[in-house]
């Protein structure tokens, strides 16, 4: 197969069906779209080339091409703009994947990162510096080519015209009775869905999302994706949660089993979709299909695997991981309101344990806090408790959801005064209490 241009390459990734013996499902033929077969390894490579396309045509000298973007778009927008000799500059606030940002800067790309208050866009928020930035870029004659993935259709039209074409196609002309996939910036989720819909209107469209306060790189937690431009929750029949654990254990399936190098996306997207359908494999009385999308490569996420399985690659495991608190633990983590906690640290001497990322707690945060990332601050954690038990204190986080991990986690250490704050620094802007600057 010849092609003038690496573009041509992208697109018609094969359908492959997962043996059964591997998802152990009678009733149900489940294949995997193998999205990382594209030549940036990504599902991400159409729809970055397809916004891309028109604004490279356009180009001036001097121009810059611009996204909002930690991950694969980024790295698919960096190879593209480096083929027609312009520069790209990620925007985020927060590079949380090391081999992402490394392969980033490998490709010449300029990364800033701006103090965002939650972990994607969230234009509603008018002070957030993310969204004054995505302002600013949607501004005519600003030297910047802005892609604008979490708006622009053309995310969503690339998956409508390339990949859900493609599944009808190579299923013999039919659409498959459950379609999951992990939402991002739901571009790939959604496009596929119209596609399907229109051969077969029963097809069930299953949307994952991450567990509340857990992280699995390109999947949003049912909070965040409410923040995102072209998320439709009517696209989906069913929405569920799958937690990291989910995605590095589908991750270690796919590879082991199948031989797929799949990233925790594609991971998590497999143990979804094997979840779902066995709550209703029995009850079947014909054959039914299932296709789910393996976004990505594994080898960019070596070291997300290794922070939380070490043993898979010869190390002891972590000792005072938040990935082993039970469910009875972080239900019973002690969260503290607003109004509460203001009474408590005007009585007490209590440590604040900021775990945001640097530049968000240098925008706003807590008067007399200490910040400590969630990273460090798990580190820190392995080797015993970090402070004094005689010391109160109080985490925490955006949303209050990790920081309430943390409190379960100390309690269980033998701290016997620590707290969340419910609701997180949002809550406590919200309720109008004080916030200070760096």
């Amino acid at each position: 197969m010849r092609h003038d241009d690496i573009t041509e390459a992208i697109g018609n990734t094969p359908l492959v069906r997962i043996d059964p013996a591997v998802h152990g499902l009678a009733n149900i033929d489940l294949y995997a779209k193998l999205e990382l077969l594209n030549p940036f390894g990504s599902v991400k490579d159409r729809a970055a080339w397809h916004m891309a396309r028109p604004l490279l045509a356009g180009a001036k000298p001097g121009d810059t091409v611009v996204e909002l973007s930690s991950g694969n778009t980024a790295k698919a927008l960096a190879l593209l703009a480096g083929m027609h000799g312009l520069p790209f500059t990620s925007v985020t606030n927060r590079m949380k994947v090391p081999e992402i940002k490394e392969l980033l800067l490998l490709l010449g790309a300029q990364i800033d990162e701006l103090p965002g208050r939650s972990e994607c866009l969230d234009p509603t928020d008018t002070d957030d510096p993310l969204a004054r930035m995505h302002r600013q870029l949607a501004s005519s004659g600003s030297g910047y080519l802005h892609t604008d993935q979490y708006f622009n259709e053309r995310n969503v039209d690339a998956h409508v015209h390339g990949t859900g074409p493609e599944i009808v196609k190579d299923l013999d002309g039919r659409a498959p009775d459950w379609f999951v996939a992990c939402v991002g910036t739901a571009g790939s989720s959604t496009g596929v869905a119209r596609v399907l819909r229109q051969h077969n209107p029963d097809v069930e469209v299953v949307g994952l999302v991450a567990e509340k306060g857990d992280f699995i790189p390109g999947i949003r937690t049912i909070d965040e994706v409410h923040e995102v431009g072209l998320f439709d929750p009517d696209v989906y029949d069913t929405m569920a949660a799958v937690t990291a654990d989910d995605a590095i254990d589908g991750l270690l399936t796919l590879s082991r089993r199948c031989g797929i190098l799949t990233g925790p996306t594609g991971g998590a997207a497999f143990v979804g979709a094997v979840r779902r359908l066995r709550a209703v494999d029995a009850t079947l009385t014909s054959r039914k299909s299932c296709v789910f999308i393996v976004c990505d490569r594994i080898e960019s996420y070596l070291s997300y695997v290794r922070d939380r399985r070490p043993e898979l690659f010869g190390r002891p495991p972590r000792r005072n991981s938040t990935g082993t608190l039970t469910d009875a633990e972080l239900h019973a983590a002690p969260a503290i309101g607003v109004e509460a906690a203001q009474r408590w640290l005007g009585e007490t001497d209590a440590l604040v344990v900021d775990l945001r990322n640097p530049y968000a707690y240098q925008a706003l945060h807590i008067a007399g806090s200490i910040n400590l990332v969630d990273e460090v601050f798990a580190d820190l954690l392995h080797a015993g408790l970090p402070f004094s038990r005689r010391r109160p204190v109080l985490m925490v986080c955006p949303v209050g959801e990790k920081s309430a991990r943390y409190a379960a986690l100390l309690r269980r250490m033998g701290h016997p005064d620590v707290h969340s704050l419910a609701g997180g620094i949002i809550a406590w802007r919200d309720a109008g209490a004080e916030l200070v600057r760096d």
